[in-house]
């Protein structure tokens, strides 16, 4: 008795309906032909509610399923499918309410449709989350009723439902492109002008015109009796590590998605890339108490192991320190190495403390520095000052603007890569870098 009454629910056209036969009633106090006929509607009404009743808890008539993949992307629009089949004999007035996980803040999920009699509907919805972690779902709630719509009976499936999100793979399977040889022109892409060539031997060659003549194999060519060249390809199993920092200045948020998970997701399509480019992947993340690492490999498993490193990575709220990131490299990465570092700087000051330790690093590998624009301040210098207390603010943006710029003028000064990129070009930022750096040859 406890669960059919939790199941059923009373229609806002019932109470419209109870609400007439109390008017009738309160008018038939001054006109009394009109009881009777009230008392005959309550009657009706009765029975068309114990009709109703009947006809939706004769059987069990509903089936329903929400389909979640097996993981969701972090950022990305993630698909959430939902199929629903009418057992019933007659036609349903279906409304779906889906509980979604508390971390969306979404709480007014509602689809209406009618279902056929032993009919069949799919419908499909999007989800994108903002944060890693474990996302659960409640009750997929199905109300069913009849045409007269007087009480519905509501069914409960699929309670409870987990799916974890993990850093963006979507982002990473759209970037994916960029390991062949064959670049599609993209946004925030640029073209690569190759100066030279690396010096991996591939094979000797006939000589064809656009060879370059410095490349030419004079004894293979006296053997051959005709121009023989050497032909070069990139370097490869070379060690990459991807390096997060972890600490205060990435937890600031941009477009909802703070720059740490946006240095994640880059991390995951850089590494990905280099993978492709059979180079050997690791990966290191450090603040003030966080000390993770993963050794350079080229096995393409090694990317499974930093998603999952990138999916449970957790930082605090402290100062990253940088000398304890100089002292790790320095034992665990005897050789010479390139390290993508994902970092912030929001004053030159911050980075002068910090520039010994940069610099320290940069003398035994190939260090590139990657942090971020501030986008919101930006955005502030482009806005017009219409009084003089948002023209003050307009000058303090911009100069905050311009020691952005003096930072990548001073890590270059010192011999450091350096990108400053908006948080949302991040991934294809480093990928260039990433692509430059191999062309060049200068690992």
């Amino acid at each position: 008795m406890l669960k059919f009454l939790r199941s059923l629910y009373l229609s806002s056209r019932l109470f419209y309906a109870l609400f007439g036969i109390s008017l009738l009633f309160l008018v038939s106090f001054w006109f009394s032909p009109l009881y009777p006929v009230t008392w005959i509607l309550t009657a009706a009404l009765a029975v068309i509610l114990l009709a109703e009743i009947v006809l939706l808890y004769r059987e069990n008539g509903m089936i329903a399923e929400r389909i979640l993949p097996e993981k969701f992307s972090n950022s990305d629009e993630n698909i959430v499918q939902v199929s629903i089949r009418n057992r019933y004999n007659f036609p349903i007035s279906t409304e779906v309410i889906d509980e979604i996980p508390v971390q969306f803040q979404k709480r007014d999920f509602l689809k209406k449709f009618l279902l056929p009699a032993r009919g069949a509907y799919q419908f499909e919805y999007l989800l994108r989350p903002l944060q890693r972690g474990v996302y659960i779902f409640g009750n997929m709630n199905v109300f069913a009723a009849t045409f007269l719509k007087m009480v519905k009976r509501r069914y409960v499936f699929n309670k409870d439902q987990e799916v974890k999100v993990y850093p963006s793979f979507i982002q990473m399977k759209k970037l994916d492109f960029l390991a062949s040889d064959r670049k599609v022109p993209q946004y925030g892409l640029k073209k690569i002008r190759r100066i030279g060539h690396t010096m991996e031997f591939e094979q000797i060659k006939e000589y064809v015109r656009g060879d370059d003549v410095r490349t030419i194999n004079w004894k293979a060519s006296a053997k051959h009796s005709r121009l023989m060249v050497n032909q070069f390809q990139d370097e490869k199993a070379q060690p990459v590590y991807s390096i997060i920092d972890g600490g205060r200045l990435m937890k600031m948020p941009f477009e909802g998605l703070s720059l740490l998970d946006y240095a994640i997701n880059s991390s995951l399509a850089f590494s990905n890339v280099a993978l492709k480019k059979k180079d050997r992947v690791g990966f290191m993340a450090f603040s003030k108490n966080l000390d993770l690492f993963l050794k350079a490999n080229s096995r393409y498993s090694q990317l499974n192991q930093i998603m999952e490193l990138l999916y449970n990575l957790k930082t605090d709220f402290l100062d990253s320190d940088f000398g304890f990131l100089y002292s790790r490299i320095r034992k665990r990465v005897p050789n010479r190495s390139l390290l993508m570092l994902y970092t912030n700087f929001e004053h030159v000051s911050s980075l002068k403390r910090q520039l010994p330790y940069l610099k320290a690093i940069a003398k035994k590998h190939l260090l590139v520095v990657i942090f971020f624009e501030n986008t919101e301040v930006l955005k502030l210098t482009e806005e017009p000052a219409n009084n003089l207390t948002e023209s003050a603010h307009q000058v303090m943006a911009e100069q905050f603007v311009q020691d952005k710029k003096l930072m990548l003028s001073e890590l270059q000064k010192h011999g450091i890569q350096a990108v400053l990129t908006k948080p949302k070009d991040l991934s294809t930022s480093s990928i260039n870098k990433y692509l430059e750096i191999k062309a060049r040859g200068l690992l």
